[in-house]
């Protein structure tokens, strides 16, 4: 009886959330290590149909990383990234694109297996995501772009319907050509196209740490004005910053809340969303830090 009733709580807990974020956009990237693992993947799934059950709007933007870069190992292709960018030449941008839809599919496939409703979608399509070449310098990278504008209607419309977008990370160049973007940038450019209540990046870290070696030191809360300061002190380095620049996008450009949590901790969506203390760094414009110790 006391294991019915805490489980009661759980409900009532969450039910302030439910009712706060009923119909409203949230936009989640799903990518790196974790897309690779069956049992990683079906937990942030299944909060996903979850979300989608209890009124919510749920967009996912997914990567492929590793497997991108296993495919391109495959075909004799060393990987190669410049601050975090993949360079992408011809044969390369063929690959991403390949592996992507088939992550796609499977993706689409597996909500629809735990009751959910989902359709996938590349940025390319549909005049969804326009974008020109990007370059680092006078580096030329390739089919990488960087995002010029986003059409949210063919999102619009699957949201109306209850369905969930499950995107793609690439976008048409005004060559007609397709161009890989970094999924961070596609989910907060997403985000602020659909005026979204909420983006969460899945990631593989705990969330902004003051101390990369203690799990201790996590910023639960943090705004714009502390994550500059944090970054000029590099607390916040490597593959993070792209992260947290993609949250002050999404936050400068209408979305409400950003978070960044951990993807291998079992239901981490849903214990960020619908619990008070959350499991990760919520990044917001104003409001004060708070480090859990």
């Amino acid at each position: 009886m006391k294991k019915i009733i805490e489980k009661a709580s759980v409900l009532i807990e969450a039910l302030p959330y439910i009712k706060s974020f009923h119909g409203k956009v949230t936009v989640i990237k799903y990518g790196g290590s974790a897309i690779e693992d069956n049992r990683l993947r079906e937990g942030i799934l299944q909060d996903i149909v979850f979300m989608s059950y209890v009124g919510m709007k749920p967009v996912l933007v997914h990567g492929g990383g590793p497997a991108i870069s296993a495919r391109m190992r495959k075909c004799g292709i060393e990987p190669k990234f410049t601050k975090g960018l993949r360079v992408t030449d011809g044969k390369t941008i063929k690959i991403v694109e390949e592996v992507l839809s088939v992550v796609n599919k499977k993706i689409v496939q597996e909500i629809k297996i735990l009751g959910g409703n989902a359709a996938g979608l590349s940025g390319k399509k549909d005049g969804l995501i326009k974008v020109r070449k990007s370059k680092i310098g006078e580096l030329d990278l390739g089919y990488v772009g960087e995002i010029v504008s986003i059409n949210p209607e063919p999102l619009n419309k699957l949201i109306e319907s209850d369905t969930i977008p499950v995107i793609m990370p690439l976008g048409i160049g005004s060559d007609r050509k397709t161009y890989n973007i970094n999924a961070d940038d596609v989910s907060a450019g997403i985000a602020a196209s659909l005026s979204a209540e909420k983006l969460v990046l899945l990631t593989n870290v705990r969330g902004i740490l003051e101390n990369v070696n203690d799990e201790g030191s996590l910023f639960s809360t943090v705004n714009i004005a502390e994550i500059e300061k944090l970054l000029e002190r590099k607390v916040i380095e490597g593959g993070m910053i792209p992260k947290v620049r993609a949250c002050i996008r999404a936050l400068e450009t209408g979305v409400k809340k950003t978070h960044i949590i951990d993807a291998r901790v079992s239901h981490s969506l849903l214990l960020e969303i619908f619990t008070k203390e959350g499991i990760g760094t919520e990044i917001v414009r104003n409001g004060y830090s708070n480090i859990i110790r």
